[in-house]
């Protein structure tokens, strides 16, 4: 069964690994903290941790929080975090221990109740296992929030995120879509897909893309209402 939050959000998920969800994360949330927003960053569980000292660290979200303005207790944005370059799950199995599905979503709670509007990044795509039977979609399906889905803007791009939302809108009843973030993660280069997949994949969609993030900004093309996308009323 889907929560019924607290306060608004939104799940930001994408077409792949290394899309660069974690930087449009990081962008949204400095936009809505210099809107006057309280916001609350969450990363459920997060593989490929570095060790410092006697814990692990996930950069990404060290990153998130740090674009946050530091809301909150460090430790709570990623509560499960694991050394392995695996998915969640197995890198968890690597270690010797178990990825917890009760905390994957009660750990939400603590930013439910100290935020006006909460960014979760989700680990992989929607169909990224964590667990033998619960997926990233199960997550975002039980946390209620809007999509974001974030596209590299790449050949293979239409494909890849048009598969997304298919899976999106016919998984678990449904997911809702606020639209799709095109990004440019890597410098400009021999690929002539780059010109046209925006307008491509719009004119194929059913959701909107809302912007596009360019290699070497630190913004998006357009300014999207993030807290009308997130149901703020």
């Amino acid at each position: 069964m889907a929560y019924s939050p607290k306060c608004p959000g939104l799940f930001i998920t994408g077409t792949d690994t290394n899309v660069g969800k974690t930087y449009v994360a990081i962008l949204i949330a400095r936009a809505l903290k210099a809107a006057g927003r309280r916001v609350g960053v969450y990363k459920p569980a997060a593989s490929g941790c570095r060790q410092e000292g006697e814990r692990l660290i996930s950069d990404d979200a060290l990153l998130l929080w740090r674009a946050a303005g530091e809301p909150g207790e460090f430790n709570r944005v990623c509560p499960q975090c694991f050394q392995a370059p695996l998915a969640p799950h197995l890198a968890a199995r690597a270690e010797g221990k178990q990825l917890d599905r009760k905390l994957l979503r009660d750990g939400l709670d603590y930013w439910l109740a100290c935020s006006d509007i909460v960014l979760v990044e989700g680990a992989g795509g929607l169909l990224s296992p964590l667990g033998d039977s619960d997926y990233v979609a199960n997550l975002a399906r039980d946390f209620g929030f809007p999509l974001l889905v974030v596209a590299r803007n790449a050949l293979g791009t239409i494909n890849h995120t048009l598969l997304t939302l298919h899976a999106a809108q016919t998984l678990l009843g449904g997911l809702k879509v606020a639209g799709i973030i095109f990004n440019n993660p890597t410098p400009p280069g021999n690929d002539p897909s780059t010109t046209s997949n925006r307008l491509e994949l719009a004119s194929h969609s059913t959701v909107p893309v809302l912007a596009e993030v360019f290699w070497g900004t630190v913004g998006f093309d357009i300014a999207p209402d993030w807290s009308q996308l997130a149901g703020v009323q």
